[in-house]
């Protein structure tokens, strides 16, 4: 079987936190947070990167992030188009909102040929991830997904809101279910998902949550082009209604069409929602890198 694919969806110039943040510098010699993913995917076992883009910043992506995996990996790239729909759908007046990181996945499916794993550009996800997927990968069987998981008290941010996809683990470590929460944030000894403000719903700090960090076999683009008019059905005509990559993986496992594994992870999981994560960011990778978790030049190294 050939090496598994990283498809990075980097098409989002992330509203809350302000630019390009997919190239902006974490490491200590100038690293983006996707760099070290890209570095630990090698080193597990992928063989290819496919970025998920949208046009109007190609040739910036291209040129700051895209250079930087020549000699390490080959490089392909789909781009997220909001016009990007199933005949006869076109957007709807008012529109202006990409659909979603399913919609973005589905972007990919002319790129990607074999088992492949997707993740977000400005999430940093550890070595031990990327080596329990890219393992997973490597035998994974048709409709065989996968995902790892975090504990949620590791994945909030201290200084705003976040979404998670909090999941329902079974005993055997397959995921039963996943429910989107979009306004989680810390309170005390417990979380808590502000969506109503007037009824809190309550979450334990020690649930498993999805940070985006799946893997799937190539036949998810067969069921994405079959839902996606279903769900634009529904959904199209809101202005503001997303695709989730977490209600696909829900809708196959209730109707029995997949298994998805539950890989449950030591690394430590980071991310820039706000700009004021960044110097935490910066800490923490400083400190994987004291530690020899990482080179103190990332490509100076040859992924091992």
């Amino acid at each position: 079987m050939s090496k598994p694919t990283l498809v990075v969806l980097a098409a989002g110039m992330g509203s809350r936190y302000g630019g390009l943040k997919q190239v902006d510098p974490v490491g200590p010699s100038g690293e983006a947070i996707l760099d070290y993913s890209v570095f630990d995917a090698v080193r597990g076992g992928f063989g290819k990167v496919v970025f998920v883009i949208r046009r109007d910043f190609e040739n910036e992506f291209k040129e700051k992030v895209g250079s930087r995996y020549e000699g390490l990996v080959p490089v392909e790239y789909a781009y997220q188009d909001i016009t990007d729909l199933p005949s006869p759908w076109t957007v709807p007046e008012g529109r202006a909102k990409p659909w979603g990181t399913a919609h973005a996945v589905r972007a990919a499916r002319n790129v990607v040929a074999g088992p492949f794993a997707v993740i977000n550009a400005d999430d940093f996800y550890g070595r031990d991830a990327f080596a329990k997927m890219g393992a997973f990968l490597s035998s994974a069987e048709p409709m065989q997904f996968a995902m790892v998981g975090y504990k949620l008290s590791l994945t909030l941010s201290e200084n705003g809101s976040v979404a998670r996809g909090i999941c329902n683990v079974s005993e055997d470590g397959s995921l039963m279910g996943v429910t989107e929460m979009t306004k989680l944030v810390r309170a005390g000894d417990t979380a808590e998902n502000l969506e109503n403000p007037d009824a809190p719903v309550k979450v334990s700090l020690d649930a498993r949550v999805s940070m985006n960090l799946w893997g799937f076999t190539v036949e998810l683009f067969a069921e994405l082009e079959k839902r996606f008019p279903l769900w634009l059905e529904e959904n199209g005509a809101k202005e503001k209604s997303e695709w989730y990559i977490p209600f696909v993986v829900d809708e196959l496992i209730k109707e029995g069409k997949a298994k998805c594994r539950v890989l449950p992870t030591d690394s430590s999981w980071f991310g820039v929602t706000y700009r004021e994560d960044k110097p935490f960011v910066a800490s923490e990778i400083r400190k994987l890198v004291e530690s020899g978790e990482y080179p103190e030049n990332l490509f100076a190294a040859k992924a091992s």
